[in-house]
């Protein structure tokens, strides 16, 4: 990596591809633009050709071979070192995280500690990637079952969490050795360079992790998952939206491949009568608003009791009416920018599809101008792609917006009677990925974890959050029911080898070779050859 001045303001980061553990240009390359700032050019990658791609995936395929005879334990030391160079770098990598992809300082380094966080799990779990030793049903004979690598792993990554999910990625997909090809998001090439690099001072080997950058469909990262037909992929690991999850979930199909699928979602949070209603609004306000809602667990939809809406409403307009919206440098603001033009455009569409389906805006939000900035903005409103909240009333289960995700500041209001009508609607989306529910009632806690179709619920909290020894993952469109985080995502990146070692001396033919019985004494079936 090296850095270029800019006429005016901070540096550039000028990225490379990393393949084979060696530094990789190419003939094109792309500017990744800071959405608080669009004059200020944050990073510059490569937009990496089909055949770099192949040749990362084989040289990937070398490395992992001896990477694999690495005993696990010394491989989690690299995890400890990664974990403590993270710490060591933490404010540098938070500030490089706000200003490429705008997310509000506090949560970059949320999600920085993040990726601490899994390191220093999946250190632990380096000496806990237990098999098992099973009891034969024969003399002198040994069952065991061990954990194997996969192989190469091709990981895919998204922008609004760009150090934190790939942490939940190549943190255990390197621990059971395997190695890693990752395709990190175009919003995010300076902050994948800057953990790759952490990762080498780890000491890693070279050629255990390749970084290729670029964009997704007809680029990098199409071209990165089509290496599983070419036979150079054992793996494919993914976050990002429902569209592209079912076209890697075809590719890895026709090759008998699990694909670890992160998808999109339309989360519900439910609000009963007799919740506390001053906590339902502080979780509903950051589960729909933080990072701009552009999370996959923003709440999508408050499905709230009749007998409390009104005030929920009130407090809800009122609150969403104060937030600060401005530089994500700035320590003060709630939310940041859109991450990117398309999200904005996106976003801007959906309005239009609410209202012409009946939905009522209660807080109108549309792009922040610089002759109509909300009070309290505190960005640049010519230069950044800001959003200012939206709230839609009176939205029904049946419309477009209540059904699809909406990547932006944008939450509804749905009204119900009742705790079964709130079930009902929190399972009718075809997402299944987070949740909550808001109660005093026991009873309704307990109904509600039961019922609800989602991966992932919370009682009087958010529908976002996680934590590295927690699975998260979802159902449904949300994901094909596999898992991140905690001990449930290793069966993700190993496979299991059942091993008999027979000591006998003789050939023994297991069932074929033991004494028959008779049970309960009842004579012989006749003969029935």
């Amino acid at each position: 990596m090296e850095t270029r001045a800019q006429p005016a303001g901070r540096p550039t980061l000028v990225t490379r591809n990393v393949i084979g553990g060696a530094p990789r240009d190419a003939a094109d390359r792309y500017e990744r633009r800071n959405p608080a700032n669009r004059d200020d050019v944050v990073s510059t990658a490569p937009l990496t050709p089909e055949a770099d791609l192949r040749e990362a995936c084989a040289r990937a395929r070398e490395a992992q071979r001896s990477w694999a005879r690495v005993p696990a334990p010394q491989r989690a030391g690299v995890l400890g070192r990664l974990a403590a160079l993270l710490r060591e770098r933490k404010e540098a990598l938070s500030r490089f995280v706000a200003r490429e992809v705008g997310k509000p300082l506090r949560e970059a380094r949320g999600s920085v500690q993040e990726a601490i966080d899994t390191a220093e799990f999946f250190q632990s779990e380096g000496r806990r990637l237990y098999g098992q030793t099973v009891p034969s049903e024969l003399p002198m004979k040994e069952l065991f079952t061990y954990r194997r690598p996969i192989g190469v792993v091709g990981v895919i990554t998204a922008g609004n969490f760009p150090i934190a999910v790939p942490s939940w990625k190549i943190i255990p997909a390197l621990l059971c050795g395997n190695s890693v090809v990752w395709k990190p998001s175009d919003d995010a090439p300076g902050t994948a360079a800057l953990f790759a690099e952490l990762w080498e001072r780890a000491g890693l080997p070279a050629g255990v992790l390749s970084v290729v950058h670029g964009r997704g469909g007809g680029c990098a990262g199409e071209h990165l998952a089509n290496q599983a037909d070419a036979g150079l992929l054992d793996k494919i690991s993914f976050t990002g939206s429902t569209a592209v999850g079912r076209r890697i979930g075809e590719i890895c199909g026709r090759n008998l491949q699990v694909p670890s699928l992160e998808l999109g979602g339309k989360n519900p949070l439910v609000i009963l009568a007799d919740a506390d209603l001053e906590l339902a609004v502080e979780g509903a306000l950051w589960a729909s608003f933080g990072t701009a809602g552009q999370r996959c667990t923003s709440a999508g939809n408050l499905i709230v009791d009749r007998r409390v809406l009104p005030t929920v409403r009130d407090l809800l307009v009122q609150r969403a009416s104060a937030l600060v919206i401005g530089d994500p440098l700035d320590e003060g603001v709630d939310y940041g920018p859109m991450i990117n033009q398309r999200f904005l455009e996106r976003w801007i569409e959906q309005r239009t599809i609410g209202v012409d389906e009946g939905a009522e805006p209660l807080l109108d939000g549309r792009r922040i101008a610089p002759d109509a900035a909300p009070a309290g903005f505190r960005g640049d409103a010519a230069r950044g792609l800001y959003a200012a909240p939206r709230i839609f009333d009176r939205v029904r289960m049946s419309m477009r917006v209540a059904q699809e995700e909406c990547f932006g500041p944008t939450v509804n209001l749905v009204e119900v009677d009742g705790l079964e009508e709130a079930i009902a609607a929190a399972n009718g989306t075809p997402y299944g990925l987070s949740s909550a529910i808001y109660t005093r009632d026991a009873g309704a806690m307990l109904r509600f974890k039961e019922e609800i179709r989602a991966g992932m619920t919370s009682v009087n909290n958010s529908t976002t959050g996680a934590e590295a020894h927690l699975p998260f993952g979802g159902n449904g469109w949300s994901g094909n029911g596999t898992r991140e985080s905690g001990i449930w995502v290793l069966d993700s990146y190993t496979r299991w080898q059942a091993v008999n070692v027979d000591l006998a001396g003789k050939l023994q033919k297991a069932q074929i070779d033991l004494a028959e019985a008779s049970a309960d004494g009842a004579p012989p079936w006749p003969d029935l050859a």
